[in-house]
């Protein structure tokens, strides 16, 4: 389980970053007052406009950032305090990180393996299932950057869930990939939402967001401004698709910003 409890993020902006934003302010808050639970057994999806702060919440979660106020805590392990145990019980998967590319997707599945203190039949048996599923047997020995961008993402994804983690981080995990490989990756996370995993993802697809997730946050400029399953979300906004009441609380939010 996921729980976020009025998590603030706040970023000091270099005078390069205050230039390109066109403000006089050296400090920006990523993420607002954010407090969300996802739940084993549940995909739960994170979503808003590029910049909207999706990325810096699962950063958060995932201990790669320290929240400036508020607090984390998955598997029961607080973020901050108990970093170590929240990294053994998690995987995170973005597309900002990449998979050596001169080692092949075997020996980086057994480097990491080794790395979370699996033996070796544990780990053989782990990417037996794994490079199955997704295809990856066939080209298990090549080096990753001969791979397909769908076949270095599928060969990502099989790294990160080396362990069996128990909470599943995704970060755009479908970004750039064709609809086969898309599907692919889409399914296997209802596989671990079966298998009683905590999954929670960001995304900007709306169609993707509609048909995969449980439940849904949608945060705009850092703050989340709705949260709950696609038809409350429908209903509450008097919409017919996601994508319609998205664009309504965008225009909302953005007209009380104003």
């Amino acid at each position: 389980m996921i729980i976020l409890n009025d998590v603030t993020k706040v970023y000091k902006l270099s005078k390069k970053q205050m230039m390109v934003q066109k403000t006089k302010k050296n400090m920006k808050k990523a993420v607002e007052h954010l407090s969300l639970t996802a739940k084993p057994g549940e995909i739960y999806g994170l979503l808003g406009p590029n910049g909207a702060g999706k990325t810096t919440a699962l950063r958060c979660i995932a201990t790669l950032l320290k929240p400036t106020n508020g607090s984390i805590t998955v598997s029961g392990f607080d973020t901050v305090k108990e970093s170590e145990k929240v990294r053994k019980s998690i995987s995170f998967l973005t597309n900002e990180i990449k998979l050596d590319p001169q080692f092949s997707p075997k020996y980086m599945f057994n480097f990491f393996g080794r790395l979370h203190g699996q033996d070796e039949k544990t780990i053989s048996e782990r990417r037996e299932k794994l490079f199955d599923y997704f295809g990856i047997k066939e080209f298990e020995d090549k080096k990753i950057e001969e791979l397909s961008t769908g076949m270095k993402q599928k060969a990502s994804i099989a790294v990160s869930l080396v362990h069996d983690p128990e909470v599943v981080i995704f970060d755009e995990p479908t970004n750039g990939l064709d609809i086969v490989t898309a599907r692919n990756v889409t399914d296997y996370m209802r596989l671990l939402k079966e298998e009683g995993k905590t999954v929670i993802i960001s995304t900007h697809i709306m169609s993707e967001a509609e048909k995969l997730c449980d439940r849904i946050g949608i945060i705009i400029n850092g703050v989340k401004v709705i949260e709950g399953t696609l038809s409350e979300i429908l209903t509450e906004t008097k919409s017919e698709e996601l994508e319609d009441a998205f664009f309504e609380l965008y225009k909302e939010h953005n007209k009380e910003e104003a």
